[in-house]
């Protein structure tokens, strides 16, 4: 088939890979432009476009989809379907119907629970057992759009954010591959209504989030940590420095909020309930370590303490 792929970060890069693996004619790739980014500030191309440029495909780079000429030029495409994962620009409706079967997008959760920017984060600090992906018709309205498939993947105490992102990533390029395989052959997909009682937002991420506070409950802050892993990575004072906190699960114990009571086989700290054991950390302007590299570097000791903000 004839396919316009939008999408823009590395999410979405195994889709395209998936459907280019699969045969179709990706006709246009809708990309967001170029970004600064690093110590020199030089613009990057988005993972979407690396992977893009690598096939030799029509990279389309615009700041908006409101513009008539944009529009003009999608449509002219002729596509049969148009592919979103992840682009992070809206559409305007009459791009969503430029294409002969409509609009269909990877959407990272369960819906209809957590629509909205920031599901995968979302679902790990709610304490969700589960979370998943959704094929879903593109409407107007957040992600709002009935539902084509759906594929579940278990939540542990150990997962973050980016063990869900590329989890989540890899099933949902098998599940749109599947989808367009049906599009071709039957010339329509069967979609369920979502249930508009059921619907939880994913608001966008604060960078305030992060700041680590010790009297909640070690489960609850180590569901804080490993959903801000890799970003915004949650933080904490210690020894008047900031130390951002990569990786933390919760354990059975009790100790004085923010004392630490154990430096041997991870960092072991009290909260309002429970005991946080960290394993992997960061001091400013230094390296993510591990537990008994931090210990030994910083002089770590029993009755040290760490701090909210």
């Amino acid at each position: 088939m004839k396919i316009i792929f939008a999408g823009t970060p590395e999410f979405a890069v195994p889709a395209l890979a998936a459907l280019i693996e699969a045969g179709h004619k990706i006709v246009m790739v809708l990309t967001q432009p170029d970004r600064p980014a690093g110590r020199g500030m030089k613009l990057k191309a988005s993972p979407v476009k690396v992977l893009a440029t690598q096939h030799q495909l029509n990279v389309f780079q615009p700041e908006t989809l409101k513009d008539q000429s944009v529009q003009t030029r999608i449509a002219e495409m002729d596509a049969d379907v148009m592919i979103v994962a992840a682009y992070g620009l809206i559409i305007p409706t009459v791009t969503l119907n430029a294409s002969r079967f409509g609009c269909y997008n990877i959407h990272a959760s369960l819906l209809p629970r957590w629509r909205g920017a920031a599901p995968i984060h979302r679902s790990l600090l709610a304490g969700d057992t589960e979370t998943g992906v959704t094929i879903m018709e593109v409407v107007p309205a957040l992600d709002a759009g009935a539902m084509v498939s759906q594929g579940i993947v278990p939540i542990t105490d150990t997962d973050t954010t980016q063990t869900l992102h590329d989890a989540l990533s890899a099933i949902g390029a098998e599940l749109m591959v599947v989808a367009m395989a049906t599009l071709e052959r039957t010339g329509s997909l069967v979609a369920v209504p979502q249930d508009e009682a059921l619907v939880t937002y994913a608001h966008k991420l604060e960078k305030s989030e992060a700041a680590i506070d010790w009297q909640k409950t070690a489960i609850d802050i180590s569901r804080q940590v490993r959903g801000f892993n890799p970003f915004p990575v949650a933080q904490s004072m210690l020894k008047d420095e900031v130390c951002r906190i990569w990786m933390a699960t919760a354990k059975v114990g009790n100790a004085r909020v923010g004392e630490i009571v154990n430096v041997h086989d991870g960092i072991t700290v009290g909260c309002g309930e429970g005991l946080l054991h960290i394993t992997e950390l960061q001091a400013p302007g230094g390296k993510r370590l591990n537990s008994q590299a931090f210990v030994q570097g910083h002089n770590l000791q029993v009755g040290d303490f760490f701090t909210s903000h």
